[in-house]
């Protein structure tokens, strides 16, 4: 399965222990996705449209209530990338 350059960047930060939070609305649908760095950093370009292609993909699930991971699934989807660390 072939993945857009997006898609591609988001699930490298996942892997790399960042998180999507979500905010719900009163009838507890989704109204905003907002992915967050592992240092805590909003990254910039991600949108509810792109959230739910990562989750049709089943490449980010949610477990107990919490914040959206990276599964295995997604990192069989993700290519690896040169850590400018």
């Amino acid at each position: 399965m072939d993945i857009s350059r997006t898609e591609q960047r988001i699930l490298h930060l996942l892997a790399q222990g960042g998180r999507i939070e979500i905010e719900k609305n009163d009838k507890s649908k989704i109204e905003a996705a907002i992915c967050l760095t592992r240092d805590g950093w909003r990254y910039p370009g991600f949108d509810l449209d792109l959230f739910r292609k990562l989750k049709r993909k089943k490449a980010v699930s949610s477990s107990d209530g919490g914040p959206y991971r990276i599964t295995r699934r997604g990192l069989e989807l993700v290519r690896s990338e040169l850590d400018n660390r």
